[in-house]
């Protein structure tokens, strides 16, 4: 692996989960991160844990200034800003279209797609202005944004979403040498997910549609992200990378089970 020693980098919504585990992981060899999200006494927590220097900012990544504080934050702490892990998100509807209501579904587009698409906006500008200019930014995606997950439109719309404008970013800020890619995590075992992975109806219908018959771990999904970051992905761009023990390969998940 090449080093990423001295990289600045910044995580939206860092202090948990798949966020707090990259950051983690980039911290531990080297990098300079910022971990931004809404609760600060979480974030708090998370820099202890994450140790080697790391540092936060409360930022609402769906509001354009603070996201825009938290990318110059990042910048100004490290000296540069080399890399973004977009990761912020959630799901605010789970249930039929017929039943789902507009708040709730504009609020999880709102959060996922307008949240990632504020914080590429503000951190490519950065990264092009710079000196050498170029850099690395890693979208968070999902399985549901590729293949249907049953009772779950609205999340895997914003996903889905995610996804395309990866593509129209790399394909926009190529020319000054920022790379923009994104991972498709499937079920991973982390605080979000562990009433699912505890077992159940739902669990072993994920289990009945991978090839690798495991929920992921948050380094499953924190390593591709490092290399997504660092200078060995150098000429990749544009790509969603599922990171799924191969579910993509059959299909999504059903969410109505939690209802039966």
């Amino acid at each position: 692996m090449h080093s990423i020693d001295g990289f600045g980098i910044l995580v939206t919504g860092g202090g948990t989960g798949i966020g707090l585990g990259a950051a983690k992981l980039l911290a531990s060899q080297g990098a300079v991160v910022t971990i931004c999200g809404r609760t600060e006494d979480r974030l708090k927590a998370a820099v202890t844990e994450i140790g080697n220097g790391a540092t936060y900012v409360v930022a609402d990544i769906t509001v354009e200034a603070e996201i825009a504080a938290a990318v110059n934050t990042a910048t100004s702490v490290a000296g540069r800003l080399d890399a973004i892990f977009a990761n912020a998100g959630g799901s605010l509807h789970m249930g039929a279209l017929a039943n789902a209501q507009a708040d709730a579904f504009r609020a999880t587009i709102d959060l996922n797609l307008t949240g990632t698409f504020l914080t590429i906006k503000h951190g490519a500008q950065l990264m092009a202005s710079q000196a050498p200019s170029g850099g690395s930014i890693v979208t968070m995606s999902s399985g549901a944004g590729a293949f249907p997950h049953r009772f779950l439109p609205a999340y895997g719309a914003a996903k889905a979403g995610i996804d395309m404008l990866t593509k129209y970013a790399a394909e926009e800020w190529g020319a000054s040498g920022i790379r923009v890619n994104s991972v498709r995590p499937g079920i991973v075992a982390d605080e979000l997910m562990a009433p699912i992975t505890a077992g159940g109806k739902l669990m072993d219908d994920y289990l009945e549609q991978m090839p690798l018959s495991r929920a992921g771990t948050v380094e499953d999904i924190a390593e591709a992200v490092r290399f997504l970051v660092g200078p060995e992905s150098h000429w990749i761009t544009g790509v969603n990378l599922s990171v799924d023990g191969g579910h993509h390969l059959r299909r999504g998940a059903n969410y109505e089970l939690m209802f039966s």
